[in-house]
């Protein structure tokens, strides 16, 4: 689903579906559908050329026809689920015979009901999309669209090349930083390249003038070129050649006749016997800088290359680059305060307050403090202005002219955005301030919504979505706060001067009304029907037309009493109420309602009782969130939701029976295996990529040997995982038997167990990048196994129980665990020496215990401390434990400052963490 063009992009497929047989169309009207269909691709099209050019250089005559577009494109999609569902229906399985014969007849006179309401529904969509054709043509919107209003404005960018150093703050320590990487030339005087990467307004450009200032004073051949979004690169090539050789190739030289290719090889040849430095300022894609890089000749003496980008892929593809860091709060504040009052000491108390909260929220974006300031100097009589302005940030950008440059700058990567991910960025506009958004949640919800397509190669919806994600990440508009393991459980966080652009556009396309309280809201305009809805904080609306409501996303505990039975909308695709109290909604008897819901989010709900047992109507539901909630038990009627791709139950859930109908599951996370039978039924979701498991076993035996190979034999049909989580209550687990299909496995968290399963091994998990295990008892050659799983990054291996056993010193060879970056070893001892060199080569975090005893009686010595053999370590815990009361303090010290030692020496200077504990025999 495109931005500007609502649910058009979805409607041409959706209206080729009804011609399939099952729907049994008269054949007048299925010529209909196929003109519709065709003329509805068109209006598409044109819609896209719209999503294409700013919002405030449209026409107003196309905004007020987008906006009819949209809306009747949303009311087109409604018919067409309505009739969906109404044809579908929805059959239980525990009908009798004569019930289900009697209920047959009814759905015949329903759906030939429903087939007559369709055929009137096409008729009167085939008129309204004649109407709106006839207005485009009336209003010649394609030529206003095709020509917007010229403008006259520079690039806000420029003034960041004119700045004097003496007026930079906080830029002494990036720029030494950057110069440093530069200047760290090998034996062979290579060319040196190094990027500067970071979204808009950091100031990438400025700090880049300042390394150029710095480094260019005795580089005869220099230059500062700009790309910019859609270059003319041979314009990009003619400059970098008249900033080296103004003279020549502005008088003697005609460049102008000379195409890219010939402009390469001018360049090249100019400056094979040349040292050079050059600035390639704004790149925006590989392929530009692929073209730029062959023209820079690399001729061994010692030229440098700084680019400055937004993207981490162009970053990454230079392969040396300085993540640009927002200012420290220091430096924010000095800023902050130097450009209204001359100093933080000059401010006077009253303003204190309120500059502190709007310093925050620039969050140590240069651009954001320069714009805010700028325009704040002229408000000083009024301390009120300043409030409101403080407000306004995060919840649209305002539009004063102060700071109109701050938003073109961030305009820019928007509308560089393919129309999909325009739709994916503004719907982050539903999420509150400084939130932090769990990445899981938000592909989900994009799923419901419908603005994930299937696309080629067989990726799942969750997988394309994902990739949606890292690409909005990669060009810098939304920001990492954390990753798991492996990649898992990542969630960001959306910039506030960003948020601010995305809810102006939102409000202006009536894309998301998000109701703030305190009279602060972020609606759609006059007229336009609330189809996604944000409450934050606030009691539930009454003014809105809420009519078409799709969307409900409540961050408030408060609202929910206040809340309106949802029931009477019954368009309603995604609910989701995630860490809100459930109040008077305890039982949640309206959800059997609504049956277009694609998502239902109560993770962290309090108050939720149970799930109703109309939930089994709900045949379009993709996603059911329970996680940290009361809830106890599902209704029998879940196993019928055939289209479920998402089911995230609580540890308290046992499932019901009829698991395996759920064909569609991707992800199942936290299920209760207390009996064969569950396990064996795991073996049926063949399309699962996650699993987490918690094995009920008996507490008498310690083990119970059916549910573990039923378990076994079911992860051995599930050739899509990605992703196991395996758990046990009440003893270790013998997870013993043959997993030939694992070769996509990415991720396994699996204890206590016993002995290592043998399909752990580098045949059989190729793929294998993070590895969490638990082991009753280890042994030299399990160590030896793992070493050699090719793919491994992170290692965390504890040895624990009552009867846990340590089977001999292991040593591995020199080509062990050629990928770890993490190596986490608990519950035995290990020592560096186990490790040879040539082993480990990317360790970067080490992790490992030893035992003063052992080193006090010989068996070890400081020798094996050495960690000069682990060239990439960048830190190490050790915890040292005691086997008696009173420590011998003279090894404990002697260790102590044999590691220290060793840190010191070592080339990365790796931090060292030592803790003290009594070893548990």
């Amino acid at each position: 689903m495109d931005l500007v063009t609502g649910a058009l992009g979805l409607l041409p497929s959706k209206l080729l579906e009804l011609l399939k047989d099952e729907y049994k169309l008269q054949k007048g009207v299925r010529v209909k559908v196929q003109s519709l269909s065709l003329e509805l691709e068109s209006m598409h099209a044109a819609l896209r050329k719209v999503a294409a050019v700013p919002w405030d250089q449209l026409d107003d005559q196309v905004k007020i026809w987008a906006r009819e577009v949209r809306e009747a494109s949303y009311d087109m999609e409604d018919i067409l689920d309505t009739f969906l569902i109404r044809v579908h229906g929805h059959e239980q399985d525990d009908l009798s015979r004569l019930k289900h014969a009697m209920k047959k007849m009814g759905d015949l006179f329903s759906k030939g009901k429903a087939r007559r309401e369709i055929s009137c529904a096409i008729e009167d969509i085939t008129k309204q999309v004649q109407q709106m054709t006839e207005r485009r043509d009336r209003y010649r919107i394609d030529d206003l669209v095709a020509k917007p209003a010229a403008t006259t404005s520079i690039d806000p960018r420029l003034s960041a090349l004119y700045t004097k150093v003496s007026q930079l703050v906080g830029i002494g320590k990036p720029r030494d930083k950057v110069a440093k990487l530069l200047t760290s030339v090998g034996e062979d005087m290579e060319t040196k390249i190094v990027s500067i990467v970071g979204f808009g307004g950091l100031g990438k450009t400025t700090l880049a003038k300042a390394v150029y200032e710095n480094l260019s004073r005795d580089v005869r051949f220099k230059a500062f070129v700009p790309v910019g979004l859609n270059p003319d690169l041979k314009k990009v090539l003619k400059d970098i050649l008249i900033a080296f050789d103004k003279s020549n190739y502005m008088k003697e030289f005609n460049l102008t006749i000379l195409d890219e290719r010939q402009l390469i090889d001018e360049l090249r040849e100019f400056l094979k016997d040349k040292r050079y430095f050059i600035v390639i300022d704004d790149i925006w894609d590989v392929p530009s800088w692929n073209i730029i890089r062959d023209a820079l000749y690399d001729n061994s003496l010692g030229s440098k290359i700084v680019i400055t980008t937004r993207k981490h892929d162009v970053a990454m593809k230079v392969g040396c680059s300085y993540n640009m860091e927002p200012l420290p709060y220091e430096s924010s504040k000095e800023l902050f305060y130097g450009r209204i009052f001359g100093s933080e000491q000059k401010c006077p108390k009253k303003f204190v307050e309120i500059s502190e909260g709007i310093i925050k929220k620039c969050g140590g974006v240069p651009l954001a403090i320069i714009t805010t300031s700028s325009f704040l100097a002229n408000k000083l009589g009024n301390i009120k202005e300043w409030y409101a302005f403080c407000e306004s940030i995060g919840s649209g950008l305002g539009g004063n002219s102060d700071m109109e440059n701050m938003r073109k700058i961030l305009s820019l990567s928007y509308y560089d955005l393919p129309a999909h991910l325009k739709t994916c960025l503004l719907y982050l506009s539903v999420f509150p301030e400084d939130y932090e958004i769990d990445s899981g949640r938000l592909i989900w919800r994009w799923i419901a919504e419908d603005f994930v397509r299937p696309g080629e190669g067989g990726q799942s919806l969750f997988e394309l979505g994902l990739s949606y994600f890292y690409e909005l990440m990669n060009r810098s508009l939304i920001q990492l706060v954390r990753s798991g393991e492996q990649g898992i459980d990542v969630t960001c966080r959306v910039h506030d001067m960003v948020l601010g652009l995305i809810c102006s556009i939102s409000r202006e396309e009536s894309f998301v009304a998000t109701i703030l309280g305190d009279a602060k809201q972020n609606t759609p305009s006059r007229g336009s029907k609330v189809h996604r809805l944000s409450l934050h904080n606030t009691t539930w609306p009454t003014i809105m037309n809420m009519s078409k409501l799709r969307s409900v996303t409540i961050f408030s505990d408060a609202i929910i009493n206040s809340m309106p039975c949802l029931s009477c909308h019954r368009l309603l695709r995604v609910l989701d109420l995630e860490g809100c109290s459930l109040g008077d909604h305890p039982n949640l008897s309206f959800i059997g309602n609504l049956f277009h819901l694609r998502y239902i989010g109560l993770r962290r709900t309090a108050n939720a009782g149970e799930l109703p047992l109309e939930i089994g109507k709900l045949q379009f539901l993709q996603t059911l969130d329970l996680f940290e909630t009361v809830i106890k038990k599902l209704p029998s009627s879940i196993v019928g939701l055939r289209r479920l791709m998402c089911l995230r139950l609580n540890w308290n859930i046992c499932l019901q029976n009829g698991l395996r109908n759920l064909t569609s599951l991707e992800v199942l996370r936290c299920v209760i295996a207390d009996s064969a039978h569950i396990a064996e039924e795991l073996g049926y979701l063949t399309q699962l990529r996650i699993l987490t498991v918690h094995l009920k076993l008996g507490k008498q035996t310690g083990c119970d040997e059916g549910i573990c190979k039923a378990l076994v034999e079911s992860l051995g049909k599930l050739e899509k995982i990605r992703e196991i989580g395996v758990a046990s209550d009440g003893g270790v687990m013998n997870l013993e038997g043959s997993l030939l299909c694992l070769g996509n496995l990415s991720y396994l968290r699996i204890g206590p167990t016993s002995p290592l399963p043998t399909w752990i091994n580098p045949g059989s998990l190729p793929l294998l990048s993070c590895l969490d295990i638990t082991l009753a008892q280890v042994r030299r050659e399990d160590i030896h196994v793992l070493g050699m799983l090719q793919a491994l990054r992170n290692l965390e291996v504890i040895v624990s129980g009552n009867n846990k056993q340590v089977l001999g010193r292991f040593m591995v060879g020199p080509d062990a665990f050629p990928c770890a970056r993490l190596c986490i070893f608990a519950g035995f001892q290990t020592v560096p020496s186990m490790f040879p060199r040539g082993a480990m080569p990317r360790l970067e975090e080490f992790v490992f215990c030893i035992s003063l005893h052992d080193f006090a009686k010989g068996e070890f010595s400081t020798d094996d401390l050495a960690l000069d053999h682990l060239p990439s370590l960048r830190s190490v815990s050790v915890r040292l434990y005691r086997r008696i009361e009173k420590i011998d303090e003279e090894m404990k010290m002697k260790v102590k400052e044999k590691l220290r030692q060793e840190a010191d020496d070592h080339p990365n200077h790796p931090s060292v963490n030592i803790y003290y504990s009594l070893w548990a025999d």
